[in-house]
């Protein structure tokens, strides 16, 4: 058998060698070593400096251990905090604001509403904190809405970077401007437009006062303990009703579960609680006599260069509050929006004072409206009967001192009805402090009554800062300027006139409580609140705070005054009104002032009343001329709608 062989195929081994290892010579044998160019075994090891590599596997396990021993750090010991923390940056609960009760005349005439607008605000923790991006984010919304780099930069420097509570940049910003914002700031963190309703006052020339005004909340507010469950952004009642009312018209905020972008925009809402709306009210003032008694008496201020006055209209037969009228005034909705530095000082800087509200909070002698309340006490206390007449010769003389009436001669034979329809001070001088060997009340108790009246301490009204009023005493004399009482004070005293102060809402209600028969009421403005959650309508009852303490008969006698005043007395310029009034006008000095405060007060129908208007205007001259003008027109208007 023929054995195979391989290099019998390919022919001569040396052309297998060729084949194997390239282009090397066939002359050179298998054996023989290669030339350095073509074959060095030397050349294929690895270049590596060991030493070296240990070095760096050392400091790369170093490395892997650290990082082991930090996510070990980060997942479990600190895993659960940092949990929380990833999970409020995407989960935040924000506040749902209620909508703010509004507030109703008598006859349903809505006095405030709430306006939607655009709000611009800015969460600091949602900021970015490197500070070429923030500042970015200030200044291209500060080109937007026209606020300087450096009021918005002030408004976040005193914000902790951490807080999530929205920073209110700027409010009411126009449609356009909201819209450029929403394109311009989508992809800044932390930036949002909001819409939040504001405040609007429909009626504010004759309303400011009565209704006040609204406004952010300061810092000291938010110290008391009222305010616990404010925030720093939120609007709170500043003066007026919305003082007085603000937890019933606030309502309860809401609260909302969201869930947030990296940038701090709501994705997705979690849960909810809806707010709950604030409580409407409705006044007893009726809007139409409110405006009249407010530009009559703004007019006759105009004509007397008169400083200020007030008008207040009362139902004697329940207390209700018709109509309250200050001035001079201001605009209401200037606070809303926030007043001007340069403005605000100019209100306060009045001398005029706009901001006060004199119906409530102004105290006056109270000049010759008191004679009705000494008439009442002499007449109970039987110091004098219906029938009692004194004369009036011009005056009365006592030692070297004159205590003159206003009527040169006098008045002649008086009784208590002409006393009171001509104001006949010599017979309130006789009664009130005596003369002769006739005994008058007294200081002791014309106080009594007076207190009995109303006087010397506030009623109570559901308005904000009612003044006390003052009745002077023989201790305070002693003690405060270290005289004694003589009897010309009480003369004083006896016709309004020296230390004793009054408001006009309290001889408006001291002259209800003649007028109705001897009830004397708290003065009461709102006349009923409704809950929109319920459905609910809750009305206030009138409440007395007195009655009975001076005999039907004898005020009786006091009204049939107060009706000769109008027939035949100081007050005639009232017969031409369409019902028969009642009243009493007054001329209180001022210290050693030249001018007098104009005072009338009465009531109308007189048979059956059912309104009682009260005027003063300061400085204004005599009552007759100035504050009756007024009253007329009030009582010509609500009489003439009927």
């Amino acid at each position: 058998m023929k054995h195979f062989n391989p290099f019998e195929i390919y022919g001569n081994t040396d052309d297998i060698k060729d084949s194997a290892l390239g282009n090397y010579s066939h002359n050179t044998k298998l054996g023989d070593d290669l030339p350095d160019s073509r074959y060095n075994p030397t050349a294929l090891k690895p270049s590596i400096n060991y030493r070296k590599a240990r070095v760096i596997l050392g400091i790369a396990g170093l490395g892997l251990i650290i990082i082991f021993f930090r996510t070990f750090w980060f997942q479990i010991v600190e895993g659960r905090e940092y949990r929380e923390i990833s999970e409020g940056n995407r989960i935040r609960i924000e506040t749902i604001k209620a909508r703010r009760g509004v507030i109703y005349d008598r006859k349903g005439a809505l006095l405030t509403r709430n306006v939607p607008n655009f709000t611009l605000s800015i969460i600091p923790a949602d900021l970015s904190t490197n500070a070429g991006r923030r500042e970015n984010v200030i200044k291209t919304i500060a080109e937007i809405i026209n606020v300087p780099f450096e009021e918005i930069n002030q408004k976040l420097e005193n914000i902790p970077d951490y807080s999530y509570e929205p920073i209110e940049i700027k409010e009411y910003i126009e449609y356009n401007q909201a819209l450029l914002l929403q394109i311009e700031t989508r992809s800044f963190p932390g930036v949002s437009i909001n819409i939040k309703d504001s405040r609007e006052y429909l009626e504010p020339d004759s309303t400011a006062h009565l209704i006040g005004y609204i406004g952010k909340i300061t810092e000291k507010d938010l110290t008391l303990p009222e305010n616990q469950d404010y925030l720093l952004t939120d609007i709170i009642g500043k003066t007026g009703l919305e003082y007085q009312y603000e937890k019933m018209l606030k309502g309860e905020d809401g609260k909302k579960m969201i869930e947030v972008d990296s940038l701090g925009k709501e994705k997705k809402l979690v849960a909810s609680k809806e707010p709950q709306s604030g409580q409407n009210i409705t006044l007893s003032i009726d809007l139409g006599l409110q405006k009249t008694l407010d530009q009559s008496l703004k007019k006759m201020i105009a004509g007397t260069n008169s400083p200020g006055g007030a008008a207040i209209a009362i139902d004697p037969r329940n207390g209700e509050i018709l109509a309250m009228a200050s001035a001079p005034g201001f605009n209401s909705n200037e606070f809303v929006k926030g007043i001007s530095v340069e403005n605000f000082e100019k209100l306060i800087s009045d001398p005029d004072r706009p901001l006060f509200m004199r119906a409530v909070s102004a105290q006056y002698p109270p000049g010759s409206t008191i004679k009705p309340v000494i008439a009442s006490a002499a007449l109970q206390e039987g110091v004098i009967t219906p029938q009692t007449t004194i004369m009036s010769a011009g005056g009365l003389r006592v030692g070297p001192n004159f205590f003159p009436d206003w009527k040169a001669g006098g008045h002649g034979l008086t009784d208590v009805k002409k006393a009171l329809a001509e104001s006949v001070n010599t017979f309130f001088y006789t009664v009130g402090g005596g003369f002769e060997d006739f005994t008058g009340l007294g200081v002791d108790r014309i106080n009594q009554y007076a207190h009995l009246f109303g006087l010397g301490e506030p009623l109570g009204i559901d308005f904000p800062s009612e003044a006390s009023g003052f009745l002077p005493t023989k201790q305070w004399k002693e003690d405060s300027k270290g005289e004694r009482w003589y009897l010309g004070d009480t003369y004083h005293l006896s016709i309004g006139q020296g230390d004793i102060l009054v408001t006009p809402l309290q001889v408006a209600d001291y002259t209800a409580a003649i007028a109705n028969g001897g009830t004397l009421y708290q003065p009461q403005i709102v006349k009923s609140i409704k809950n929109p959650a319920l459905d609910q309508i809750i009305k206030k009852d009138p409440l007395v705070i007195r009655d009975n303490f001076i005999s039907p008969v004898y005020l009786n006698t006091v009204r049939e005054g107060l009706r000769q005043a109008v027939t035949s007395g100081s007050a005639s310029a009232l017969q031409n009104v369409p019902v028969s009034v009642a009243g009493k006008t007054g001329t209180a000095q001022i210290g050693n002032e030249n001018r007098t405060h104009a005072w009338f007060t009465g009531f109308a129908p007189y048979e059956s009343p059912e309104i009682v208007i009260t005027v003063i205007v300061e400085k204004g001259g005599e009552g007759h001329a100035a504050a009756l003008p007024v009253a007329k027109d009030g009582f010509n208007w609500y009489f003439n709608q009927k």
